[in-house]
């Protein structure tokens, strides 16, 4: 599916907006900066507005992880500490505009297990339903790991999948990881598009 494929883009009841991980620690200067992952902050706040404006749901992934977590260098994993619950790094971005409405779904949150996924041992399905959520726009951070893996998930449920490429940023351990991420979300299903191409 591609963006000419003459899907709906115009917002309706059924659409949510789901962040993902725009967390301190993601951000340039956190313990796990994504490059540039500040930039999705006012790009996101601008969807943000779109979706207040028709009281649409928003839904928004956080790293919350034990001090001790798995995913940590020092218990084997590939990355430093970071998004340790109740830490500054584990706090959103203080700059996103999330309303008060906002269902929050924190993940990675046992010791022995990660999460990518936003819907990996969450309640966000059963949320997602509850709520007649069929379509959802996925942004945040990072492309290439948490965004992606979300993506996957979401398609595999069931959900139409919108991912709003000018509001994720990728890690790039590899210099195309970002872009080859993209390519599989393309191929699974997902419409990519920017925010100019909502139909207002």
């Amino acid at each position: 599916m591609n963006p000419d494929d003459g899907h709906q883009r115009s917002l309706q009841p059924g659409d949510a907006l789901l962040i993902v991980d725009v967390q301190n620690d993601f951000l340039p200067g956190g313990a796990l900066g994504v490059p540039a992952g500040d930039e999705v902050v006012p790009v996101l706040n601008r969807y943000l507005a779109e979706w207040r404006a028709r009281g649409l749901p928003v839904f928004a992934t956080r790293d919350w992880h034990p001090p001790r977590h798995c995913s940590f260098r020092e218990r084997g994993g590939p990355w430093p500490p970071h998004c340790v619950a109740e830490t500054l790094g584990a706090k959103f971005a203080s700059a996103l505009d999330l309303p008060p409405t906002t269902v929050v779904i924190s993940k990675g949150m046992t010791s022995d297990q990660d999460a990518y996924s936003g819907f990996q041992s969450t309640d966000l399905d059963d949320r997602l339903r509850r709520g007649e959520v069929r379509r959802v726009f996925v942004g945040g951070l990072a492309t290439d790991y948490c965004v992606v893996s979300t993506v996957r998930d979401a398609i595999a449920r069931g959900y139409q999948t919108v991912v709003l490429v000018d509001a994720i940023r990728a890690v790039n351990v590899q210099p195309d990881d970002g872009r080859k991420a993209e390519e599989e979300m393309a191929r699974l299903g997902a419409v990519l598009i920017r925010r100019e191409a909502l139909a207002r």
